[in-house]
């Protein structure tokens, strides 16, 4: 399995959409309809994140449970930097993306060392143990998160507005995805997905096997810290829940939905989750029975995740 990209077929439609998202937040406002601004943020940022995971899943081939403790982390040092007095983007989110890379690193170091299912338990204990650490810290609201005084500024700009915001949010999801592209077709990109395919081959041929796999973790995490910094600044709130295991669970399931492997995987899944979480709430409290369903289909007529049905894709 290879880490696909969009066929060229494909570009001209994922331009259009990304110029549609652009005249989205006007769309709603003049139907008064300026709620959903906030929720197509909050997917654009979870498509973030869940590409993240992607990279270091469907990339890399490494199945980590504990990626949401990178993605907490980046809410909880934006929201730290917020209770400070630093509100400047320019200088939060590359923080929140190096502290949460840091820490990836950290446990990369250890859990790349063991294999299979030994390496999905390591990175868990990880994120649990991160996920107490917040939770006994009472200097950063402990069980009750960090509240954020308020959004961040962009050079002076303030994003304190639902647009401005969703803008910022856009644009680092776009700029991920061109350089999670970028990042396939490069020669890192071929190594590691040839790792992945055949770790013992690629040491036979003088790879240095655990430096590339470990760079592959740590970006997943630096991006996942710039989601996690970006949703604080979205909900007002850095919450130890971000970190359980539970929040690599559902990462894990848009994956899954999107397509492990798939470019635009993680964005699909994202989308397709909570959209499907929002329309089935209005109508019943038993949602996940929906997503039950869903995911029963996806296993049954569409294994390779939604982003395969939109065509064959191409390394």
């Amino acid at each position: 399995m290879a880490f696909y990209r969009p066929a060229p077929y494909q570009k001209p439609v994922v331009v259009a959409l990304l110029l549609a998202m652009v005249f989205l937040p006007n769309l709603l406002t003049a139907f008064g309809q300026e709620f959903y601004i906030g929720l197509v943020t909050r997917m654009l940022i979870f498509a973030l994140a869940a590409s993240s995971l992607n990279l270091v899943l469907g990339f890399g081939g490494m199945f980590s449970l504990g990626h949401a403790a990178f993605f907490g982390t980046g809410a909880y040092v934006a929201a730290i930097c917020m209770s400070s007095g630093i509100s400047d983007a320019l200088f939060v989110l590359p923080l929140a993306m190096t502290v949460a890379g840091l820490f990836a690193l950290l446990v990369g170091a250890i859990s790349l060392r063991t294999r299979g299912v030994y390496f999905i338990m390591i990175t868990l204990a990880f994120g649990q143990m991160a996920y107490y650490l917040f939770v006994s810290a009472r200097a950063w609201g402990g069980d009750d998160g960090l509240p954020l005084v308020g959004r961040m500024t962009f050079g002076g700009m303030s994003l304190s507005s639902d647009t401005a915001f969703f803008y910022a949010a856009l644009a680092c999801l776009a700029l991920s995805i061109l350089f999670l592209g970028r990042l396939a077709g490069a020669r890192f990109g071929r190594v590691i997905q040839a790792i992945r395919e055949n770790e013992t081959r690629m040491e036979a041929l003088g790879y240095p096997v655990f430096r590339y796999r470990l760079s592959c973790f740590v970006l997943g995490g630096a991006l996942a810290g710039l989601a996690g910094a970006l949703l604080a600044n979205l909900t007002g709130l850095a919450s130890p829940h971000l970190l359980q295991w539970t929040q690599s669970g559902t990462l894990l399931v848009m994956v899954i939905i999107g397509g492990v492997g798939y470019l635009y995987g993680g964005l699909v899944g994202a989308l397709v989750l909570l959209m499907l979480e929002e329309v089935l709430a209005g109508f019943t409290l038993h949602w996940h029975i929906g997503l039950g369903l869903l995911l029963l289909g996806i296993v049954l007529f569409a294994p390779k995740g939604v982003a395969a049905l939109f065509g064959k894709q191409h390394g």
